[in-house]
């Protein structure tokens, strides 16, 4: 291995011309990174050595840009000129000037193990031609790796979860000294943090901590660089060091004035299947062959479990969703009830997780969703397998950030980079330009290298073949192929449904309709999935047939007849999705759903749907920072783009729009300045569209819709003084429906005129007759006599002219005057292949800051156009509400959503990770805020 000593390692320059120049990137992977591979100490010595040092600026980095100036750094945007370019992490965008072609990278790419979201970056770098080297595989001979970060992610990870569990034990009824650590970012320097724990610890062993608590037992989960850091932080305490085999006895008779800890590895707890003795080179081989016995052995005993070990799909999970709610029954030795409110003792003895692998689903299963460094903690109850920002209610608090050291920027930074020294002499040498086999440098330096010259290096030829393993494994795995999903109805939402199914190898779907064509265009666009002709409501004995055969019903029939598709989930026991409202029968429903053991997860569309997402990540939000709305308005509405907006409706159907007018005479009820506003459903709702000025460029209009004042309770809005959520038309929609009502065209009411078998009347006729006058009318005549009729409004007259009503189309003899109109609206009025549609939901927030004495207007809104060459798929309306609900009908499946009954998607755990796909998708919400002074 090359010496640390720089003298030995200067840059000579002899008949070659190629001089290196080293950059040093910018980091932009997230907010908190603010670490840089080489402090203005190492530059110093590169600068020093003859190498050219080029910086680029950032305000973020922990050093300043005149740091490095000091040193003999050039600060600059462009690295071009650089021949090795240094980073910690990737860069978050792929554009040229992100990843310049030939030139040589340093930084961790997490690309090796051919990770499926990495993969795009590594495309990017063969493309490019760039050398990459990945300062992970920088290893001695026994494997060890050389530059790492590791140890500083066990001390920032130790120093939060012993914040936190002051805070988790001060929310369950206990004052402890941990309440006196603080955030690993509060520290400037680790030195800092050992202080404040030696303080702690002061108190700790002068017998501060209550007797409510029992032994405090600590248990680090492996013995790599991250164990080592977290080992040191806590050495600071009044530590004992305790083996596993001596837990039990701990648990049940240590001393509060101590701290015990233990460092757990595989070995202690992973047994063969075979009953044969373990063998590390065998585990590591093959550690499917191992099952883990760390539920039994160690976790019963411990208060505090800090997870620092990488964790491999092939083996066996620590804990599980299932096995983790054995722990809520164990409490600790120690007298008294967890239900006093005085002295409690606590519920469980296990407190808190710190993941420091940060591994979504990983070795502690339930780690679903990496922390961050601003919100660090949520509260897991396994009971409920729901997860609360409260410190307070029952559970175990996680911690599971995955950027720890970047808490502790400035030491990190000196760490790491004093790590890579030895090797930057190396690295350096290398000319991207030239073939890699003509690089010559030590083998911990060259072994590092995963790309180079636009293809993968000899060591990481692999990954092409890994990739392909994984793509064939994630077609063909036991859990989404083995999963069937059964599709009511092939409407214009269900192409975008399977769209993205079929996308994420979910390929055994059934889609059922009893309208042939629909079903012709699925079979035309997704020819690997299976349809089937069938009436939904008439064909009960085979759809149940065909529901034995499926795991996952999404019913996306209309709304009106899912009670009797959720009657046949119930009795055959079958999970059911739909994007459509929980109505009050549905409601009426959850004790059968709860006592047949399905979910029914239900209003994860659009609106319902996404409008539930975006309002609670905001109220939320608003809540855990201590702020009070006030305030609560939302209104969305599905629209043509406004270039073709160009019709007396200023609207077009991209579904029934038998179902979409009969909505015009519903009534409505919301909050409005602390008092209730009812309307009634009798067409007056129309009176109550107001101008809107949301997106003000577009025009819009607004009404009421249903009943806002639920959303009270759903959202948790108490004390709000106005919550009305509403529907958005172009201006001009009410006033063309107002007409259409008091001519009763929308009235859904069996009428004479329309009775099947009745007189034939054409349009005009018809209109001629609602507004008593002669049915001979026609042109010039009929203009003049309708024009009188409406005191000379042309925009009345234009309106029934243009929608087709004063034509001499026959009226087709529906029962009803509102199925009637729908058939000509449908023709008048449906998509074109040319034309594109537009969703547009906002919301509006009032929030008062008491400690602030602020008022913040923060306004949501989301906006996605159609893709007019997309077809049904590519429509706003159908991805909107097809994507929603598919991105849910994976949750389900994959069992990220348990709970029985009724589920609503209102929950951290199925919001958050629904809008961060969503943002894949691009659906993606813009926030904006104004604040000013609190009246």
């Amino acid at each position: 291995m090359p010496s640390g000593d720089w003298t030995r390692y200067r840059i000579m320059h002899g008949s070659n011309d190629f001089k290196p120049i080293v950059g040093i990137k910018r980091e932009t992977v997230n907010l908190w990174e603010q670490r840089t591979p080489l402090t203005p100490r190492h530059v110093r010595e590169l600068v020093h050595s003859g190498v050219r040092v080029l910086v680029q600026p950032s305000n973020r980095r922990c050093y300043s840009s005149q740091e490095f100036e000091e040193v003999g750094a050039v600060m600059q945007e462009d690295l071009s000129p650089a021949t090795v370019i240094f980073g910690v992490k990737r860069p978050v965008d792929l554009r040229p000037e992100d990843l310049l072609p030939d030139k040589t990278y340093c930084f961790f790419s997490h690309t090796t193990k051919a990770q499926p979201s990495n993969m795009t970056l590594l495309d990017t770098l063969l493309e490019r031609r760039i050398r990459l080297l990945d300062y992970e595989h920088m290893v001695d001979d026994d494997k060890k790796r050389l530059v790492a970060f590791g140890r500083f992610a066990g001390i920032a990870g130790t120093i939060d979860i012993l914040h936190g569990l002051g805070m988790r034990l001060l929310a369950l009824g206990h004052t402890t000294p941990f309440l006196n650590i603080g955030l690993a970012h509060n520290y400037r320097r680790a030195f800092d943090a050992q202080q404040a724990f030696r303080s702690v610890g002061y108190d700790i062993a002068l017998g501060w901590m209550p007797d409510s608590l029992g032994p405090m037992i600590f248990v680090i989960h492996g013995d790599g660089n991250v164990s080592e850091g977290a080992q040191l932080m806590l050495e600071y305490l009044p530590i004992k060091w305790i083996t596993v085999e001596q837990l039990q006895e701990t648990a049940e008779n240590g001393d509060k004035r101590t701290i015990y800890a233990c460092v757990v590895s595989v070995g202690h707890y992973m047994e063969h299947v075979d009953g044969k003795p373990f063998v590390l080179e065998e585990y590591f081989a093959e550690p499917q062959k191992y099952e883990s016995r760390f539920i039994e052995k160690v976790a019963p005993y411990m208060s505090v479990l800090i997870n620092a070990t990488y964790w491999d799909k092939r083996v066996a999970r620590i804990l599980t969703r299932s096995n983790v709610k054995s722990l809520m029954r164990i409490k600790p030795n120690v007298k008294g009830s967890y239900l006093d409110e005085a002295c409690p003792t606590l519920p469980q003895r296990l407190i808190a997780i710190c993941d420091i692998s940060a591994d979504p689903g990983g070795s502690v299963e339930f780690t679903d969703e990496v922390t961050t460094i601003e919100e660090p903690f949520v509260v897991y109850d396994p009971q409920t397998d729901k997860t609360s920002k409260k410190m307070a209610g029952p559970g175990i608090l996680m911690c599971s950030i995955d950027n720890m050291p970047a808490q502790l920027p400035m030491e990190a930074s000196e760490y790491f980079g004093d790590a890579l020294s030895p090797y930057i002499s190396d690295i350096i040498k290398s000319n991207a330009k030239t073939p890699f086999s003509a690089y010559n440098a030590h083998s911990e330096v060259k072994n590092a290298f995963v790309t180079s010259n636009g293809a993968l290096t000899p060591r990481f030829e692999y990954i092409t073949e890994l990739r392909k393993k994984q793509t064939a494994a994630l077609s063909s795995s036991d859990i989404q192929p083995s999963k069937q999903i059964l599709v009511l109805g092939a409407g214009f939402v269900v192409p975008s449904l399977l769209r993205y199914l079929t996308r994420n190898n979910y390929k055994n779907i059934t889609v059922v309709s009893n309208i042939q064509h629909e079903l012709d265009v699925i079979a035309a666009k997704f020819p690997e999935i299976k349809h089937r002709k069938l009436n939904v409501l008439e064909d009960h004995k085979e759809l149940g047939a065909l529901m034995e055969e499926h795991d996952l019903v999404i019913s996306m029939i209309p709304w009106k007849f899912h009670p009797v598709v959720a009657e046949l989930c119930i009795k055959h026991k079958r999970n059911l999705l739909t994007a459509s409202y929980c109505t009050p029968v549905l409601k009426e429903m959850e004790p059968k759903f709860q006592e047949a053991g399905i979910t029914a997860f239900m209003e994860i569309g659009l609106d319902p749907g996404i409008d539930h997402l975006l309002t609670k990540e905001c109220v939320d939000e608003v809540h855990k920072q201590g702020g009070k709305i006030v305030s609560y308005r939302s209104f969305t509405g599905g629209l043509p783009a406004p270039e073709d907006s160009d019709n007396p409706l200023r609207y077009k159907f991209s579904w029934s729009p038998e179902a979409a007018m009969s909505t015009v005479k519903n009534g409505a009820k919301y909050l409005e300045n602390g008092k209730i506003v009812e309307i009634p459903a009798d067409g007056s709702l129309m009176t109550k569209a107001v101008p809107m000025n949301i997106c003000p460029g577009f025009n819009f209009e607004g009404y009421p819709n249903r009943d806002s004042t639920k959303y009270i309770s759903q959202y948790g809005l108490n004390g709000c003084q106005t919550i009305i959520r509403g529907t958005l038309r172009y201006r001009g929609f009410s006033d063309a429906v107002r007409l259409l009502l008091s001519l009763g065209l929308l009235d859904a009411e069996p009428h004479s005129l329309f009775k099947p078998g009745s007189d034939k009347l054409v349009w005009r006729e018809l209109i001629c007759q609602k507004l008593d006058l002669p049915k001979s009318l026609k042109g010039e005549d009929l203009r003049a006599a309708l024009l009188k009729k409406f005191s000379g409004d042309e925009m009345k007259y234009e309106c029934l002219r243009d929608l087709g009503l004063l034509s001499e189309d026959e009226v087709k003899q529906t029962g009803t005057p509102l199925s009637s109109i729908s058939e000509i609206l449908s023709r008048k009025l449906s998509y074109g292949s040319s034309e594109r549609d537009l969703i547009v939901m906002s919301h509006e927030l009032v929030i008062d800051w008491p400690e602030r004495r602020q008022r913040e207007t923060r306004k949501v809104n989301l906006v996605v156009y159609g893709d007019a060459d997309g077809g049904k798929a590519g429509m706003a309306m159908s991805r909107t509400v097809g994507i929603p609900a598919a991105i849910a009908a994976r949750m389900l499946l994959e069992g990220r959503v348990v709970e029985k009954g009724i589920v609503l998607p209102l929950q951290p755990y199925i919001y958050k990770p629904i809008i961060e796909e969503l943002k894949d998708e691009g659906i993606e919400a813009r926030e904006t805020s104004i604040f000013t002074q609190i009246p």
